[in-house]
């Protein structure tokens, strides 16, 4: 169990903040590059060393190439569970807390990520339509993954920066938001995830736990609901680490006060049929307003997140909570909470979305089982073709991805198995030489692995 502990956020002597030009703070011994030199070398940082780098890196005065450093010597040398306490307090307190005690039954759901995982697109609405308020902050993209926010983004005149009121007066109007995280909320772990996309620290657990579990502290929600993926496409590539993860961020929300289940889901395939911004958006409306038509393994998992959330948030039987998921989904009151939700961000639920210029399928000279899929090389395909980021400014194009036209386990006998969506000729061509080695096809058939591996 993490334990729940207070620490002083503000480091310094007197009113003002600051530093000198080596990143000195005013309080004696506070110096960044004795931190960085101290957690390069192994040893644990102290609650007061912590809490001096998170309140100077929010407020500029340590510059991002210093920042980086302590990243990479993170995630390089660890941090003890006193360390990662201290980190996720002072990025939860390096701005303001909502308070959600007006909206009874509250709950914030997080994805740990992975490639096509378009779930809180789909579970969030669904909550919604079941009488489950939701604010939730999300992030963008981070490395192979991709980011609630930029398939947000694909919708046209959608905004994901909303201020602390009008994300309350949203919830309270049409049920949820999904937004970005304001200057307001946890303002350090805004500028710490884009630097971690940046500089290949994402796979960290300890800043793994502190990045999620400071936003939803930050949130205000009563109870957490963790979706911590597992398999090739996710940050975390073994059970071991997944539920290690789960049990983290379930024991650390349970030491704030907070309600939470985790669950550790499969991620050795693209979750549903698409990955892009764009394409995942198109699926996730299509499921919300035709669900017998869905993939049946992302209807399936959205369907079971959102059960588990209504249960988790407002205190009944889980299978009462699934029979109020399926009713929500099947009565259309989900899709017609996701059109709420899009408008009242200044989006237009009927708007076409951003479509790339050129489609090609690719078909695949073996004949056999699609036996296992490379989903992070998949992944780094789409980025590469312009849907995710390289570098933290990087500038997503919504329209091209993936479409995935076959499942592992599917026999492969000259049909297309991909579809290619890129903006030029030569992009797909390069694209589709790399997903033909993302594919392995054998002779022996095989079972799809199972959807949800253990719930905490």
């Amino acid at each position: 169990m993490i334990p729940a502990r207070d620490f002083p956020l503000q480091c310094w002597e007197g009113e003002g903040r600051g530093s000198n030009g080596r990143g000195q703070g005013i309080l004696e011994g506070m110096n960044i590059l004795e931190i960085l030199a101290k957690k390069r070398d192994g040893a644990a940082l102290s609650e007061a060393e912590i809490g001096f780098f998170i309140d100077a890196y929010t407020h500029g005065t340590i510059p991002d190439y210093q920042a980086a450093a302590l990243l990479m010597a993170i995630y390089l040398r660890g941090m003890n569970t006193d360390e990662t306490v201290a980190l996720t307090l002072a990025m939860a307190r390096s701005g303001q807390q909502l308070d959600l005690s007006g909206f009874p039954g509250a709950l914030d759901k997080h994805s740990t990520g992975g490639v096509g995982d378009k779930t809180s697109l789909i579970v969030v609405p669904i909550l919604a339509a079941a009488g489950v308020p939701v604010c939730k902050m999300s992030g963008r993209g981070l490395g192979h993954t991709g980011g609630t926010l930029d398939k947000l983004e694909a919708i046209p005149g959608l905004s994901v920066e909303r201020s602390v009121e009008q994300m309350l007066a949203q919830v309270r109007a049409v049920g949820a938001c999904i937004v970005g995280q304001t200057t307001q909320l946890a303002p350090a772990d805004k500028k710490l995830y884009a630097l971690r996309d940046a500089t290949a620290t994402v796979a960290c657990l300890p800043l793994i736990v502190a990045s999620i579990l400071s936003k939803k502290l930050a949130g205000g929600a009563p109870a957490f609901l963790f979706d911590v993926k597992v398999g090739s496409g996710a940050l975390m590539k073994t059970q071991s680490e997944a539920v290690a993860l789960a049990e983290a961020l379930v024991a650390g929300a349970e030491a704030s006060g907070r309600r939470a289940r985790a669950l550790v889901t499969d991620m050795s395939q693209p979750l549903g049929r698409t990955i892009g911004n764009a394409l995942e958006v198109a699926e996730a409306v299509a499921l919300l307003t035709s669900p017998g038509d869905a993939e049946p393994r992302l209807k399936a998992l959205c369907l079971e997140l959102a059960g588990q959330g209504i249960a988790l948030a407002q205190g009944g039987a889980l299978d009462d909570g699934r029979r109020r998921a399926q009713k929500a989904l099947e009565s259309g009151a989900g899709r017609r909470a996701w059109d709420g939700l899009v408008r009242a961000q200044g989006g237009d639920p009927e708007a076409t979305l951003p479509q790339a210029l050129m489609v090609e399928e690719l078909t695949l000279t073996e004949t056999g089982y699609l036996q296992r899929i490379d989903t992070q090389a998949l992944g780094e395909v789409v980025v590469r073709l312009g849907g995710g980021r390289v570098r933290k400014d990087d500038t997503i194009n919504p329209a091209v991805g993936l479409e995935l036209l076959v499942r592992l386990g599917e026999f492969v006998e000259g049909q297309p198995v991909v579809r290619v969506h890129a903006e030029t000729q030569e992009a797909a061509r390069l694209a589709q030489d790399a997903v033909r080695g993302a594919l392995e096809v054998g002779g022996e058939p095989r079972d799809e692995p199972a959807l949800v591996h253990q719930v905490l």
